[in-house]
């Protein structure tokens, strides 16, 4: 990786990840909910899924808006 970016550009990177993993975690807690009854094994791995997303969406939620509670920072997942 030799790009050099400045920090403006980085932070939109940042974010673009996090609205990423948001739209990731979502879509596999819905087909962990859809496979709930049906296959129980894929709903599982469905929900494991979502919370390694969910472990990166924090994580990134915490550089963009340092010391927000995680409930608090579900809503703000706009690219600015």
């Amino acid at each position: 990786m030799t790009d050099v970016v400045d920090a403006d550009e980085l932070l939109r990177r940042i974010q673009r990840g996090r609205n990423r993993a948001a739209e990731e975690e979502r879509a596999w807690r819905e087909r962990a909910r859809s496979l709930a009854a049906t296959d129980p094994e894929g709903a599982r791995e469905a929900a494991d899924r979502a919370r390694a997303y969910e472990a990166v969406l924090r994580v990134l939620e915490e550089i963009v808006c340092p010391g927000r509670a995680p409930a608090q920072a579900e809503g703000v997942r706009q690219v600015t």
